[in-house]
């Protein structure tokens, strides 16, 4: 026998976009039902962005530990490096998690007044959804079931063990030579974060690695991952995996294709980190006459499916696959079902970071699709190298791009640098008002902040002014009246 709900609004998916439209439907006296099936705060908080930045901090402090001698300071040990429990950086990491999970948590939803069904939930019609013992006919849905780990179909991978983010965090033991298949930001944060905590680390990439960012920024980042130890290999193919017995324990070897030529690769684990598929099984979409593919459900700019009564938002969406997306989208959900506001989707306005050493930071348009979209572009830059704080701070590599339109609209920011995460807040916000160079030189940066690269990149796009013969004599004109 099941129970019979009829919420205002039902959520599939407490991952952070469904947490988001139910927590502020509820703070509005809505009545809400979210279901999750798995874990509250889905992959950001147990999987992805909280744990991974735990282990990313852990591999900093070790790697400031290795160049700890060149601002004087030394630990005495012979070789000047860490030594690295790696069951402390595994309490370190579900440390933080436990820290958080209150947040995202059962019981504060219930507090919140929201009925939380722990339960898989699954379409019976366009109108009607069952989780559990329950049925719920609600006057809206937002399914938010974000993604999981893509496994490609290579020859022999399911016969082996393999990590992925979902499991590469409870690991307790140094991974030995680590084998990363994938060169996008999550292969190349736990590469450079496992090899700064005394792994060999040895990354895969069939085409570029980091291939979706401003190549020259990216090249930046790569230059400095390899300096540390990490190869990356690239423009090569993984066509066979197979496992090895080596000992008491087993190896795991790679067959390789670089320029029509083969070859092998052995490690001790292996990290699979090709990408993410939308979590759409299980949840009866055709019942709901709900379209998808195989990247997602299909949504209109307004978040809304074929289904007139169902939204969909973050990663199982189809968009850009980032925490604050899908907070983003449940934001312009919320907007459309309590106050019927026509709120649409804008991309453009989504900055991103990878959170390597250095960083890598972006919004808007990167030098390439500028240059496809604008007749007219210029470019401003400034190096780290000219920065008194990173100088200061040894963070010397690195530089930010401006790319602006001919009147100084700012269409596009990309920053290869130490914090380059953190200062992408300001642009953000630059993209998002339709801000113009003016608006960022005429503001006062603390002095020394990192922040100043940015600042005077932007005062370089008035250089040109300083040259013209008819300012230079207007400055003159002005000069004789005393």
């Amino acid at each position: 026998m099941t129970t019979l709900l009829k919420p205002d609004i039902c959520v599939i998916g407490g991952g952070s976009g469904g947490l988001v439209v139910a927590s502020v439907a509820a703070s509005f006296g809505v009545d809400v039902v979210l279901i999750e099936k798995g874990k509250m705060g889905g992959d950001c908080l147990n999987y992805g962005c909280v744990p991974s930045k735990a282990l990313i901090a852990a591999g900093k402090h070790a790697q400031s530990m290795r160049e700890a001698p060149k601002f004087g300071v030394t630990t005495g040990a012979k070789d000047g490096g860490p030594r690295v429990n790696f069951k402390q950086v595994h309490d370190h990491v579900h440390g933080v998690i436990e820290t958080i999970a209150p947040m995202d948590s059962v019981e504060r939803f219930e507090a919140l007044g929201v009925k939380v069904i722990q339960a898989q939930g699954r379409f019976l019609d366009k109108k009607t959804v069952e989780a559990g013992d329950y049925t719920i006919k609600a006057r809206r849905f937002v399914v938010a079931t974000g993604s999981s780990p893509f496994a490609p179909p290579i020859p022999g991978l399911d016969t082996v063990e393999f990590e992925t983010n979902e499991t590469i965090f409870d690991r307790t033991r140094n991974p030995g030579h680590l084998l990363v298949i994938g060169g996008g930001p999550i292969g190349l944060e736990m590469a450079q974060a496992h090899h700064r905590l005394g792994a060999k680390v040895t990354v895969i990439e069939g085409f570029k690695a980091l291939g979706k960012d401003d190549p020259e920024l990216a090249a930046i980042v790569l230059d400095k991952i390899r300096s540390e130890g990490v190869e990356i290999r690239e423009g090569t193919s993984v066509t066979k995996v197979e496992s090895l017995a080596a000992g008491r324990s087993k190896k795991i070897r790679l067959h390789l294709e670089v320029d029509g030529e083969s070859e092998f690769i052995d490690g001790d684990t292996l990290l699979v980190a090709t990408g993410r598929a939308a979590n759409v099984g299980g949840l009866d979409l055709e019942n709901a006459d709900i379209e998808y593919t195989r990247r997602g459900i299909t949504v209109n700019k307004k978040m809304r499916t074929s289904n007139s009564r169902v939204y969909a938002i973050g990663d199982v969406a189809g968009s850009l696959q980032f925490t604050h997306m899908a907070g983003y989208h449940a934001g312009l959900v919320i907007r459309a079902i309590l106050f019927r506001m026509g709120a649409k989707e804008n991309t453009h306005v989504i900055p991103w970071s990878t959170y390597t050493d250095p960083e890598l930071a972006h919004v808007g348009h990167t030098e390439a699709s500028a240059k496809e979209a604008f007749k007219d572009i210029q470019i401003l830059r400034w190096p780290y190298a000219e920065n008194d704080r990173a100088q200061a701070e040894g963070k010397t590599t690195g530089l930010i791009k401006i790319i602006t339109r001919k009147n100084g609209k700012i269409e596009g920011v990309s920053i290869a640098g130490a914090m380059a995460g953190e200062m992408m807040n300001m642009w953000a916000l630059a993209i998002s008002q339709n801000m113009k160079v003016k608006d960022i030189a005429g503001y006062v940066a603390p002095y020394p902040t990192m922040s100043e690269i940015g600042k005077r990149a932007s005062t370089s796009y008035f250089a040109p002014v300083t040259k013209k013969p008819f300012v230079r004599g207007l400055v003159r004109f002005l000069a004789s009246f005393g």
